[in-house]
């Protein structure tokens, strides 16, 4: 992919809807791989559907959980994923072979869970009433990090963009910046409305590209810093936002979900009352575009791609797409390319189709004519500088981009690769009765391959954490019942094939 061609000459960032990717069952999660050529999307019946981008179809349906996920994280290389669900469970999958890895047990609903940006062993996961757990996937080991409240338990977290630190937030609105590695406090600030009032931290999100990263919180107001000014200023700092964005006309607008633009230059923000997307140029701060949905739809999870301007957005089940309008121009490619509103008819040169032009002089290659005798060398690939971190020279080769699809065969024959139907009569005429019974029964064994290694299940265990919490996704207002029934299959009822899925029932 020459992405190159890809540049728009300043504007990045979409302008309409191109399509919708509907997964059957009701969509509640997205979330891109680095590269942006597979899109995970985690289900309300457990299933995680991996979309290849490109082509915009299913490459894989992973039978994840018995209940809503939740939360989706790609690892750096993308042959891992983790997922998250509405039943406390935190589980790792192998990409390829949608096999899991192991799970995890907690004892509070799991709102948010990321991959570290470089060690593949650590996830950092945010559950309800709790404060953020470091797991180390190899050893099945976790820290709870320290907040700065104990009584205020209502804590988000985030990685940097390299992982070298923790962003805590918490309800009364103060940040703290933790080191991954030793759980130290390095920096602090509170996020203020005014003179002393405070705002809940509702998300922090993190550019993929250079130092700024974005607050969400309850006051309504998205605040952009520089991740360099959090540092310098250290404890207790009182740094100022690059920006402050919000709803100039409703202020009263909450958002929903908020992220950056894969090169960091825009930041999309999804409103928490209907299906729409406003998208502001960060360096000014100036409202570019609104993208609205289906009138009375709510959204339920944003994610823009890492390198192209494109924008996938989850509502009443079903994903959207917002893309620019590509509009061909061939003039552009070939200066001597003519548009044609009407037929002309064309006149022939003598010589136009000859194989060799007979009275065509060979003239002396000089200057730009000389230079194509060079040699060039295509073997050497040069790595894509967007997919490439700054302080990366070469790109990742054990990096999982593309799902190998099988071709699906509408009429397939019966045993198309061995021999007829009459020739095993032929030449097992002399064998036994029964010997050829056993190797049918042996047959299907051999097709089925080893038995799946049971994946094992770690329980984590946290301090006070009360154990009756029911997730965001399932609480229902005004009663303390949740959808558990409704949502998520039954426990007796077995997930359905990607064959199966892949079709929609009359």
């Amino acid at each position: 992919m020459n992405l190159e061609l890809l540049e728009s000459f300043g504007q990045n960032y979409p302008e309409e809807a191109d399509g919708t990717l509907d997964c059957i069952s009701m969509a509640l999660t997205c979330t891109f791989n680095r590269w942006g050529t597979l899109l995970a999307v985690g289900c309300n019946d457990g299933r995680i559907v991996i979309w290849d981008f490109l082509t915009r179809g299913i490459a894989k349906i992973i039978s994840a959980h018995i209940h809503p996920v939740c939360s989706l994280c790609w690892s750096r290389d993308g042959h891992k994923l983790v997922s998250a669900s509405t039943d406390n469970i935190v589980s790792q999958w192998d990409v390829l072979t949608g096999d899991c890895d192991q799970r995890f047990r907690f004892p509070s609903p799991i709102l948010k869970l990321q991959c570290h940006p470089r060690d593949m062993d650590k996830v950092l996961v945010c559950p309800m009433k709790s404060a953020p757990v470091l797991l180390t996937l190899s050893d099945c080991k976790h820290v709870v990090l320290p907040v700065d409240d104990d009584s205020d338990l209502n804590v988000v977290a985030a990685f940097d963009r390299r992982g070298e630190y923790i962003y805590t937030g918490n309800a009364k609105g103060k940040i703290l910046v933790l080191n991954t590695d030793t759980q130290e406090l390095v920096a602090s600030f509170r996020v203020t409305t005014g003179t002393s009032n405070t705002t809940a931290i509702k998300s922090i999100e993190f550019a993929r590209k250079g130092s700024c990263f974005l607050i969400n919180t309850a006051d309504r107001i998205i605040r952009v810093y520089d991740g360099r000014e959090i540092l310098t200023c250290g404890r207790d700092g009182e740094p100022e936002p690059m920006q402050k964005l919000q709803d100039l006309v409703n202020r009263m607008t909450p958002w929903k979900r908020c992220c950056f633009s894969g090169d960091g230059e825009y930041i999309v923000a999804g409103s928490a009352r209907q299906h729409a997307l406003y998208i502001w140029e960060k360096s000014i701060g100036n409202l570019v575009k609104i993208l609205h949905g289906t009138r009375g739809e709510l959204l339920l999870d944003v994610a823009w791609h890492p390198v192209r301007p494109i924008i996938a957005s989850i509502s009443s089940g079903v994903v959207s797409i917002w893309a620019q309008n590509q509009v061909e121009n061939w003039s552009a490619f070939a200066p001597d390319f003519k548009e044609l509103d009407e037929n002309v008819e064309y006149e022939e040169r003598e010589s136009e189709f000859d194989i060799e032009d007979e009275d065509k002089s060979e003239p002396e290659q000089t200057g730009a004519d000389a230079a194509e005798d060079e040699e060039v060398d295509v073997t050497t690939v040069d790595p894509i500088v967007a997919f490439c971190s700054s302080d990366e020279e070469l790109e990742d080769n054990r990096a999982l981009l593309y799902l190998p699809i099988a071709p699906e065969v509408e009429d397939p024959e019966e045993n198309p690769f061995g021999p007829p139907p009459d020739a095993s009569g032929l030449s097992g005429a002399g064998e036994d009765a029964g010997a050829g019974a056993d190797k049918k029964q042996r047959q299907p064994c051999s097709e089925m391959g080893p038995a799946k290694k049971k994946a094992r299940t770690t329980t984590i265990e946290l301090k006070g954490v009360p154990s009756d919490e029911v997730h965001p996704l399932l609480g229902v207002k005004g009663d303390g019942k949740s959808k558990k029934k409704t949502a998520g299959r039954p426990k007796g009822s077995k997930a359905p094939g990607s064959a199966a899925c892949l079709c929609r029932p009359l």
